[in-house]
């Protein structure tokens, strides 16, 4: 397959290529030039913005033709849809990484990709903290208008395993299996209560071998892409990670704090403490049982959790983590929290 890669020198776009250049893929990406190529010569290597209105924009990308385009950098619809029109004579196929935050009800447990996407209140919004979702979801419209027939689009949930620059998975990776990293903490560490809260995610090394397979298929629609509802919980994962404590090492244990305490002390769901989203709020309810049920009857599969827990910590281990947990749990909230509960 000759393919183009939008993004692909940092997580999910990073995996994607490996996993390309392991079946004999011929790729080329394009970047805007700042991040170190980890694959040499191995990809053809194209420089640009993917805004049209920033030098040097889309230029690069004015000759060539490829099988498919596989998009893991697009987050506002004019950008989006300046790259879809520009490839649309000279490309198969285009799949475009969207989000479950496309959906418009989180509320709702069990959605399948007929649920309703958020609408933009304001259209010309470019403002992605503030509508991350419902542009994403402006973004599937302008690949499904250019490409149509041709498109495919994945609604990852929380993408997962080794170079995610985010720290939401890695800090529980972190807290039990490499303490040292997040300052002076103690051996019992926060966990939101009760163990049975379900999480969902998916290793970004499953999700990148899936999107080629579809894309070297050209098999066109709408996928949720993460693991089914229930299949994880906080106990699975907590557990897994105490099976993967260092011999002779601290003894990390969980302390099962409930969501009332968390809030009495202003823990910021999400980001904080990753993966929590409190049950007193309904708004959020279902967005850890989305339906991936046409996604695995189109051949994703799961590697066990242990071995991404356990990938993620050797890469966390080799990394630079001078900048990294900025945003999660303080060792001092932490210990409040301790001595609270």
């Amino acid at each position: 397959m000759k393919l183009l890669v939008l993004g692909g020198t940092q997580f999910l776009g990073r995996h994607v290529v490996e996993a390309a250049l392991a079946r004999r893929c011929d790729v080329t990406i394009f970047t805007r030039g700042r991040t170190p190529v980890p694959f040499g010569a191995a990809v053809e290597r194209r420089a640009g913005n993917r805004d049209p209105d920033i030098a040097p924009g889309l230029g690069a990308l004015a000759e060539g033709a490829w099988d498919a385009v596989i998009d893991t950098s697009g987050y506002l619809p004019r950008c989006v849809g300046g790259s879809a029109r520009l490839l649309e004579e000279r490309a198969s196929h285009y799949l475009f990484v969207s989000s479950l935050s496309a959906y418009a009800d989180n509320s709702v447990a069990g959605q399948d990709e007929n649920a309703r996407v958020a609408p933009l209140s304001d259209p010309a919004s470019e403002d992605i903290e503030t509508n991350y979702g419902a542009l994403k979801a402006a973004c599937e419209q302008q690949v499904l208008s250019a490409f149509e027939g041709r498109a495919t689009i994945v609604r990852p949930g929380l993408i997962v395993g080794p170079h995610d620059p985010t720290d939401r998975f890695a800090y529980w990776v972190a807290r039990f299996l490499h303490p040292e990293m997040l300052g002076q903490r103690g051996v019992d560490a926060v966990v939101p209560a009760p163990p049975s809260r379900r999480v969902q995610f998916i290793d970004a090394r499953d999700l990148a071998e899936w999107m080629l397979d579809l894309a070297a298929a050209r098999i066109s629609g709408t996928f949720n892409a993460c693991s089914p509802p229930g299949h994880w919980s906080f106990g699975i994962l907590v557990d897994a990670l105490e099976r993967l404590q260092r011999t002779g090492g601290p003894a990390v244990a969980p302390a099962w704090i409930p969501d009332a305490t968390l809030l009495a002390h202003g823990v910021l769901p999400w980001t904080e403490l990753p993966l929590w989203l409190p049950e007193s709020d309904p708004s959020t309810a279902g967005f850890m049982s989305f339906s991936c049920g046409k996604a695995m009857g189109h051949g994703l599969t799961f590697r066990a959790l242990e071995r991404t827990l356990a990938d993620t910590a050797d890469w966390l281990t080799k990394r630079d983590n001078t900048h990294a947990w900025r945003r999660v749990l303080a060792a001092t909230k932490e210990d409040a929290l301790l001595q609270a509960s």
